[in-house]
C-alpha cells in the first residue's frame, strides 16, 4: 500500500496499529462537544518561539492545501469501494456547502455586533447603547473575533512578550518603539510562519547579490482599541504620579503619533501578509519611529564637524561685532544655516524611515475592519472541511473506536507530510466534534465511532438543510434601544 493513499484504503487499520505503538502518539484526549463557535484554545506561543528556526517551532494546525486539492486527492477511485466515489465526493460537497452556510448564519450576528464599533460605517445609526451595553458588545465582538481566528487556525501570539516582539531593529532597519499601554484590548494572531526569500548586495561579497531567507508570517492579525482619553490620563496621573495638566498633554503628545481620525471608542481589525516575523511593530498605529545607533553616530558626527568648522570660520568674524558688524551678522547668520541644514537632516532621515514603513504596509496589508472578518470567516470555513474530509475519509471504512483517535492522528498527519510535503498539527478533536454534533458519527456507549456511508451522510445533510431556516435564530441584539437618527427629547 501506498503510503500516499492510507487515507483512502478499506485496510488501514493495521497501519493504524504500528502508528499507535510510536512513542510520539499524543495521549487521548476527552471527547466534548461544544457549541459552533467554540474550538479548543491554541495554546500562546512560547517566548521567542516565532522567530525560531522552522526545526525548532511547534507545528500550526493550519492545513496549508486547498480544499478543492484535498477532495480530489481524497475522491479517488482506487480508494473507495466501487462506486463510493463519486458519492463520497458529492457528500463532502454537501458538507463543504453546509458548513459555509452555518459561517454566513453566525457572521451575520457578529456583523451586527460589531456595526457598533465600526470605524468604516456609512450607514445611519438607529440605535444607542449605554456604558453598560457597549461593554457588553465589545465582549461579544472580540470573543467573537477570536473564535473566528481559532476556527481558522490561526495561533495567538502574546503582544507583552517584549523579548520577540519590540526587537530593537527591523529587517527593514528600522528602530520602532509600541506604547502597549495605550491598548485597552488587543489580539495578534498568526498563521503560516515560513520564509521567503530576498535578496541583499553585501561588500564581502564584493556587492554581488546573494539570497537570504527572510522568517515571515504568511497572515498577521491584529485586533485593538484604544483606551480612552480620560482613562489614559488617569493612568499617568496615578503611576507617574502627574498633575492633570501635565497628564492630559503627556497623552495628546503620545497620540499625536496615531493615524488621523482614529478614534478610542472604535475597535480595528487588520490583516497583513508576507509581514518579517521581526517586524511585528509596524502592525500597530502608535508605532514610533526611532533612530539606530548608526544613524545617530553618522548624524552626530556630521552634524558636530559641520558645527565645528562653522563656528570657527565664524569666530573671527563675530569678534568684529563692534568694527564691521555687517560681517558679524552675515557670520551668524551662516552659522545658522549650517545649525539648520544639519536638524534637517535628522528630519529627513526620520521621514525617510516614515516612508520606508508606510511603504511596506501598503504591500502588506489584505483587509481592514468588516473585510477582515469576511475572510476569517471564509478560511474557518474552509479549515473546517478540510479537517472533516480528512477524519470522514478515515472513520467511514473501516470500524474504529474512540481508543484508535491517537493512531488516526498520527496517520493523518502522516498522510499529509507524505502527500504534500507538509507538517501539521491535525485538529482531531473539533473536527470529530463536528461531525458528531451534525449526526455523521454517533459515538456508542462503549466507545465504538459509527459513521454514515457517502450516500447516507448526504441523504443526512439534505434534511438538515430542509429545516436550516425554520430554525434560524432571530438576530437581534439584547443592548440598546432604536430611535429615529435624531438625538433624543429630553424630559420636560
Amino acid at each position: 500500500m501506498s503510503s500516499a493513499d492510507w487515507v483512502g484504503s478499506r485496510s488501514n487499520l493495521g497501519f493504524f496499529s504500528r502508528i499507535r505503538s510510536n512513542k510520539d502518539v499524543r495521549p487521548e484526549a476527552p471527547a466534548k462537544a461544544g457549541p459552533l463557535l467554540e474550538k479548543s484554545t491554541a495554546k500562546d506561543a512560547a517566548p521567542g518561539d516565532v522567530l525560531q528556526p522552522d526545526s525548532e517551532r511547534k507545528r500550526e494546525r493550519f492545513i496549508p492545501v486547498t480544499r478543492f486539492a484535498l477532495m480530489d486527492r481524497l475522491t479517488l477511485d482506487k480508494v473507495w469501494k466501487p462506486g463510493q466515489a463519486k458519492e463520497a465526493r458529492r457528500f463532502f460537497r454537501y458538507l463543504d456547502f453546509w458548513r459555509q452556510q452555518q459561517y454566513a448564519a453566525m457572521l451575520m450576528d457578529l456583523d451586527q455586533t460589531y456595526e457598533a464599533f465600526s470605524p468604516d460605517t456609512d450607514l445611519l445609526i438607529t440605535r444607542q447603547f449605554s456604558e453598560t451595553d457597549r461593554a457588553a458588545l465589545k465582549h461579544r465582538v472580540v470573543n467573537g473575533v477570536e473564535s473566528l481566528l481559532q476556527r481558522a487556525n490561526y495561533e495567538r501570539v502574546d503582544p507583552h512578550d517584549v523579548s520577540f516582539i519590540l526587537t530593537r531593529e527591523t529587517h527593514y532597519g528600522l528602530d520602532l518603539f509600541v506604547d502597549m499601554d495605550a491598548f485597552e484590548d488587543i489580539l495578534v494572531y498568526y498563521r503560516g510562519a515560513s520564509n521567503k526569500k530576498h535578496e541583499r548586495r553585501r561588500i564581502q561579497r564584493f556587492m554581488r547579490k546573494e539570497e537570504f531567507d527572510v522568517p515571515i508570517f504568511q497572515r498577521l492579525f491584529i485586533l485593538f482599541k484604544l483606551k480612552p482619553f480620560e482613562k489614559r490620563v488617569e493612568e499617568f496621573m496615578r503611576d507617574k504620579k502627574l498633575s492633570r495638566a501635565d497628564a492630559e498633554k503627556r497623552v495628546t503628545k503620545l497620540r499625536q503619533n496615531l493615524p488621523p481620525g482614529i478614534n478610542d471608542g472604535n475597535i480595528y481589525l487588520k490583516l497583513f501578509k508576507n509581514i518579517p516575523r521581526t517586524d511585528l511593530e509596524m502592525i500597530f498605529p502608535n508605532t514610533q519611529v526611532r533612530f539606530r545607533l548608526f544613524d545617530k553616530l553618522r548624524l552626530g558626527i556630521s552634524a558636530g564637524g559641520g558645527l565645528g568648522m562653522g563656528a570657527v570660520g565664524a569666530a573671527g568674524k563675530l569678534a568684529l561685532l563692534t568694527t564691521n558688524p555687517i560681517a558679524a551678522a552675515g557670520a551668524a547668520v551662516g552659522l545658522g544655516s549650517i545649525a539648520f541644514r544639519q536638524a534637517m537632516g535628522f528630519m529627513n532621515q526620520k521621514q525617510r524611515y516614515m516612508v520606508v514603513m508606510a511603504q511596506n504596509l501598503y504591500f502588506h496589508t489584505m483587509a481592514d475592519n468588516r473585510g477582515v472578518i469576511l475572510k476569517i470567516a471564509a478560511r474557518g470555513a474552509e479549515e473546517d472541511i478540510k479537517e472533516e474530509m480528512l477524519l470522514y475519509s478515515v472513520l467511514a471504512k473501516e470500524p474504529s473506536r474512540r481508543s484508535d483517535l491517537p493512531a488516526i492522528d498520527a496517520a493523518i498527519e502522516s498522510y499529509l507530510t507524505t502527500a504534500f510535503g507538509i507538517k501539521v498539527d491535525f485538529d482531531l478533536e473539533d473536527a470529530l466534534d463536528r461531525l458528531v454534533r451534525d449526526g455523521i458519527v454517533r459515538e456508542e456507549a462503549d466507545g465504538r465511532l459509527t459513521t454514515l456511508g457517502p450516500v447516507e451522510a448526504a441523504a443526512h445533510i439534505d434534511q438538515k438543510w430542509d429545516v436550516f431556516l425554520d430554525r434560524l435564530p432571530d438576530p437581534i441584539s439584547p443592548e440598546g434601544y432604536e430611535f429615529d437618527g435624531r438625538p433624543p427629547a429630553l424630559p420636560t
